[in-house]
This record gives structure tokens, sequence and C-alpha cells, in this order.
């Protein structure tokens, strides 16, 4: 596929990903299967999110786990049936069917978990007797060490591989929310530079994946030369034609030109998160209550009581282009992209962007 010198394969385990990028799992209904398969097909590893994928079906409001967990099910066959490559689902700890649709990527036999927005102290349990590759998601190195201790007490065993999200990324985020809007955050490379002292600490081998700020193959390249086995990237995957999204969203994306557009917002997951600002958003920030009807409580953080407003189905509106009334994740590099292209352009500019690179650094 590619003739590479410098680039190396990301190996975790028996499992190896020819180009070491991670294509980031991205909720409600933005990284399926169409997505994930074609990334999976250029060599690189496809994630698809399971979070809400049972929204809008057929009684979806009485049978919301039913739905959610065939949801899951679904695109997990569809990805399958379309790629022989690698394929990963992102599952949130905040969910309240978090186990159950863990459940389902362990009986579909998905290639590898991707588990943040809470500590996945459970998942090695959850997904025992299985061969699934397990990679939590940190953004505090002190994280790290509390689940490679907590593994091994509990299951004898260590995260396959470690993610490391830094403050640049878009969605929930692993932050206060004042360190973001201050921009007094640790910067990615100081957090995965500490990161990589704990795990060597424990005297143990973990390949460590970096997330939330990579743009370019330069990028790609200098992350690998601190010591890191690859990256992922999500902001620059929505506006492929591959992705399962509507035209709003992608053109709103490509429109996002001013870093003043970007805000933090309060999410009732319990977590900070960054979005573009729409008119949905500006009536949160301005005090606004909106109308929930939560037939489920999908959070086990959210009180739908007192929530200001139902982000499963703000971000359900986003991804059919309801911009005016949706909530739309995204990095800090948003700002950056110009236009829609394929997955397999926007995989081979990285990969020669990040071999030329890389070839300057080593010689």
């Amino acid at each position: 596929m590619y003739n590479l010198k410098f680039l190396k394969p990301l190996n975790i385990g028996n499992m190896k990903i020819e180009i070491p990028i991670f294509q980031g799992g991205m909720g409600v209904k933005v990284s399926t299967a169409s997505l994930a398969s074609a990334v999976a097909n250029c060599g690189a590893a496809g994630i698809i999110a399971s979070v809400g994928l049972g929204y809008g079906t057929k009684d979806y409001d009485k049978h919301f786990v039913e739905a959610s967990r065939e949801g899951l099910r679904n695109e997990i066959r569809e990805a399958k049936s379309l790629t022989k490559g690698a394929i990963g689902v992102n599952n949130l700890v905040a969910l309240s069917n978090y186990e159950d649709l863990v459940k389902v990527a362990v009986e579909e036999k998905v290639d590898f978990i991707v588990s943040g927005a809470g500590l996945p102290l459970k998942l090695p349990g959850l997904t025992s007797g299985s061969d699934i590759k397990l990679i939590p998601i940190v953004s505090h190195p002190r994280v790290a060490g509390l689940i490679i201790k907590a593994w091994k007490k509990r299951y004898d065993r260590l995260p396959d591989a470690i993610m490391v999200e830094g403050p640049h990324a878009g969605g929930h985020l692993g932050f206060a929310a004042d360190e973001l809007k201050s921009d007094s955050a640790n910067s990615l490379e100081a957090i995965t530079k500490d990161v990589i002292g704990v795990v060597a600490s424990y005297g143990v081998s973990i390949p460590i994946i970096v997330a939330g700020g990579i743009y370019t193959g330069a990028d790609i390249a200098k992350f690998i030369m601190l010591g890191v086995s690859g990256v992922q990237m999500a902001t620059r995957f929505v506006t492929t034609n591959e992705c399962s999204v509507a035209k709003e969203f992608k053109d709103l994306y490509v429109a996002t030109s001013n870093k003043d557009d970007l805000v933090i917002i309060d999410s009732p997951v319990g977590l900070p998160g960054r979005a573009i600002r729409t008119k949905f958003i500006d009536s949160v920030t301005a005090g606004k209550k909106m109308p929930i009807k939560c037939p489920y409580q999908c959070l086990k953080t959210c009180n739908p009581a007192t929530a200001p407003y139902c982000i499963a189905e703000a971000l359900c509106n986003a991804s059919v282009g309801d911009i005016d009334n949706a909530v739309v994740f995204s990095g800090t590099n948003v700002t950056r992209i110009e236009k829609i292209i394929s997955v397999k352009e926007l995989i081979d500019e990285l990969v020669h962007e990040a071999e030329a690179a890389l070839s300057k650094l080593k010689n």
C-alpha cells in the first residue's frame, strides 16, 4: 500500500496496524461503519463510537437499551463486511449502559476497545476471555498510573496501549473548564512525557498513542520522535466523504475559521466539552433551560430534572444537520480545515508528510 522507510507500523500485542493512526470515536453517529471501514481499508485503525446508535429507531424511547445494543451490533457487522482491517469501538464509561455495550463489542469480536469519559477500571473483567485489545484514555499521568496499578492488582494484566488525550481535542475533555478557557492546561507534549515516565516507573512496556491537536504528518512525526507509537485524529475525519454526518455538519467545520467560534461548554456528562458556537449553545450559555424528554437516563452523571439540556439529543441534531438546535463538538484545529476530501486522500497526505518529516528528523 505504502513504501515506507520511517513511519513504522503500530504493534499492540498480536494486532498490527500498518499506518499508526487511529480515527477517533465521535458520537453521536459521527464515527460509524462507513468512516471506520474506509480508514481501516487504508491500513489505519477505524473506530465506531458506541454512544446513541439506537437514537431515532423504532420504539427507541421505550426500548433504549435494546435499540442501543442492536445499533452498535449492526454498525460493527457492517464495518466488518466492508473491511478486513482493524475495527474498534469507543465506549464511554459515563454511559448508563456502558457494560452492556462492552458486552456487544466482545460478542462481535472487535479488535480493540478505547474507553474514557471516566475511569474504565472494570473493563478487563468485562472482556475476560477475549483477545480484544484494551486502550484506556487518560489526560493526566496520575490516572495512567492508577489504571496500571488497579488492572494489575484486580486482573493481573496491563493496558494493551494507553491513549493520552491533550487539551486541544474536541468533545468531552478530562481537564477543568477554567484550564481550558484560560489555555493553562499542560500541553500534550508535557503530559505525554510524564505518562511515558509513569509507565517506565512500573517497569513495563506499553505503547502510547497521543490524541488532541494532531493535524499534519509533521505533528505525527514530532510525537513519534518523542517516543509514542501512534496517534489518534478525529476532527479531520469529519470532513471526509465517508463520514456519515449531514452536509450541514461538514459545512460548518469548513466555515469555522476563527478561534473565537469555539467555546467550552458544561455538559450534563459532568465534563467540560469543546464545541463550535451555535444558536443552541448561545441560548444555553445565556441561561435558557431547554425542555428535556428523557425516557431513559443514558448518562450515569445526568439528572434530567436539573440538567439544562439533553446532550444526547443536541448531538443527534448535529449529526442530521439541525445545527441551530445542536451541539457540534470539534477540536481546536477545525479552523484549519478548508475542504471536504476522501479518507484515502487524507491518509495519503498524512503518511507522505509524516514520512518526509521523519526522514529529516532522523537524518
